[in-house]
């Protein structure tokens, strides 16, 4: 039985009622300095005052990286079914509908392709206000189809990741993507094509433990917190402090585990000149 299943496009996205639009002041969530949202917004949410790179979703990341009206989405009406009937504090088929009602979408992740500075791309990009951008059944197949077209149209692939790690709801369904999208990765990588990993804050669990690290450059925004696990649990895990900064962009670059750290404002032409550069 298929773990999704395909819907018309008729279901037009909600629009946001007045309580859910921005309002006219931000908070720094690094400095907590208060800000004019037409201000921080003009500064692509990146804090004026201490340079923190605040969480964005979908929409402003496609404005800020692809070219304008470029973006062509694929897969969008691929919907998650609840193979176990799971059930918490509410159903999980009671969760995605709150998340399409939020989100206009069923998905934590947004697939097409685009062009950066006029260079074609498939890009993913996950979004964290749908269930704390969880990988599921979804997004792991969107992620593969990514990848396929890539291949098919010897392009490369960017994926932008922000999430808490694999979907609690699906169980194994869930841990089955970080297999299933690195066996993809790895035909994207013998095709000889570039994949390009961009983490965001935050890039945590099953997503950091696999795609997300396994691109041929890695790159984070600054201050993007980055790991598996939560300091907390590692705390009591190993019963020693850790050290200032730990899981930061910044601690993982002095470390080795990333390519670099790149500010928003320079992600584009970043992106392209990679692309650029790693396309045979």
């Amino acid at each position: 039985m298929s773990l999704f299943n395909l819907f018309g496009d008729s279901e037009k996205k909600k629009q946001p009622t007045k309580s859910e639009a921005p309002s006219h002041w931000v908070k720094c969530t690094s400095c907590q300095s208060l800000m004019y949202y037409k201000e921080m917004e003009k500064q692509n949410h990146v804090c004026p005052k201490c340079g923190f790179h605040l969480r964005i979703g979908v929409q402003e990341r496609l404005a800020i990286i692809t070219d304008e009206g470029s973006f062509l989405e694929y897969d969008a009406t691929l919907k998650p079914i609840d193979p176990l009937a799971f059930v918490d504090k509410k159903s999980y088929a009671a969760r995605i509908q709150e998340g399409y009602e939020k989100n206009g979408r069923y998905s934590s992740v947004v697939s097409g392709e685009c062009t950066i500075n006029s260079v074609p791309v498939q890009l993913v990009v996950f979004d964290f206000n749908f269930m704390g951008g969880s990988l599921g059944s979804v997004e792991g197949e969107k992620i593969v189809r990514a990848i396929n077209r890539a291949i098919d149209k010897r392009q490369g692939v960017i994926i932008v990741s922000a999430s808490g790690g694999a979907r609690m709801q699906e169980s194994t369904f869930s841990l089955m993507q970080m297999s299933k999208t690195s066996a993809a990765l790895a035909r994207l990588a013998q095709a000889k094509l570039p994949y390009i990993s961009l983490l965001t804050d935050p890039t945590m669990g099953g997503v950091s433990a696999s795609f997300a690290t396994l691109g041929d450059i890695i790159i984070a925004e600054p201050g993007a917190l980055v790991g598996f696990a939560g300091q907390r649990v590692i705390k009591q895990t190993i019963g020693s402090d850790l050290p200032d900064g730990f899981q930061r962009a910044e601690f993982l670059l002095e470390k080795g585990s990333i390519d670099m750290i790149v500010e928003r404002n320079e992600l584009k032409d970043t992106l392209s000149d990679l692309l650029t550069l790693l396309l045979p």
